[in-house]
């Protein structure tokens, strides 16, 4: 048994059992493929695809046993090279993490700057994506951290920690008839509306509380980023709906904003990391910065709770 044979597994699964796709990621032949997985069966006993003649299929009810014994021990020979990194560097290395545009543009930037003036030597990379993207980069290990609002507590084989609480804004140019009267939902319901994308930045909050009251917005306008709202905003096309963080009054001089917080609620914002990976020393720093009230105690303590149990939050 080695670790190649257990890779092509782990690739056949996710690459929808296709086995050019599989030899194309660890950048092998499809024969190869074929080959590994068929040494690692035999050696097993047991076959772990269902197979249409040379194609597969699907898993086994064996393969399906199996497979989760795969990604642990994939996952276990992983966190062993980054364990040797760790001592071999203490102040070296590389952090990669991927955030939805708001928390990259707004939320972030104090945390990395922080984070650079402590450890100087470890290379930053930072991925965008939609917050499903966003899990599924951390999923896959193609990065250490991710940030986001929505989607990454919907993944068992994530740890999702509250990081803090954030509230929407309503903005709109100076003299907006809107900005003189009460926010009400049905006052904003009488004006075209420009926000997010359906699953960015507690869109699903606004849908709700519209539905709720049986109202039915006009929104011309969806963005997956404050800056594309707030420019439309500027030329006078709606009236915008944004995360407060991303506005600044001493920037954003063209508009005006006010709290939405008691139409649409109060939105939470979280950071994941991969359940049971290891986390190097300089990761647990850049968590405490940019969420001090995660310790590395609490981030340990929360990573070995089995899924579904939750002991904390803010």
């Amino acid at each position: 048994m080695n670790f190649q044979q257990l890779r092509s597994v782990r690739e056949a699964v996710r690459c929808n059992f296709n086995l050019t796709d599989v030899a194309s990621a660890l950048h092998t032949s499809q024969p190869g493929v074929s080959r590994q997985i068929r040494e690692l069966e035999e050696e097993l006993g047991i076959e772990l695809f269902v197979r249409a003649g040379k194609r597969l299929t699907g898993l086994t009810e064996p393969g399906a046993h199996v497979l989760p014994i795969v990604e642990r021990l994939l996952l276990e020979s992983c966190n062993l090279k980054k364990a040797g990194q760790e001592f071999m560097a203490q102040q070296n290395g590389l952090l990669s993490i991927a955030a939805t545009h708001s928390q990259a543009r707004y939320a972030l930037p104090p945390a990395v700057q922080e984070f650079r003036s402590q450890f100087p030597q470890v290379k930053l990379h930072l991925h965008q994506g939609s917050p499903k993207q966003v899990a599924d980069m951390l999923l896959s290990g193609e990065v250490d951290v991710a940030i986001a609002t929505e989607a990454l507590s919907d993944y068992p084989e994530l740890v999702a920690l509250p990081c803090y609480r954030w509230t929407h804004s309503v903005i709109a140019p100076p003299g907006h008839p809107l900005l003189d009267g009460p926010l009400t939902l049905e006052s904003l319901a009488r004006y075209p509306l420009i926000t997010y994308d359906t699953g960015f930045t507690g869109r699903t909050h606004i849908d709700e509380a519209f539905s709720q009251h049986a109202l039915a917005p006009n929104i011309v306008l969806t963005a997956m980023d404050a800056d594309v709202i707030k420019t439309y905003v500027a030329l006078g096309m709606g009236v915008g709906i944004v995360a407060s963080i991303a506005f600044e009054a001493e920037r954003d001089t063209a508009l005006r904003a006010l709290d939405a917080g008691a139409l649409f609620g109060i939105n939470l914002t979280k950071l994941a990391v991969r359940r049971g990976s290891y986390l190097r020393s300089y990761v647990y720093a850049f968590i405490e910065s940019f969420a001090p009230t995660l310790s590395r105690e609490i981030v340990e303590k929360t990573r070995r709770e089995e899924p579904g149990g939750v002991f904390y939050a803010i």
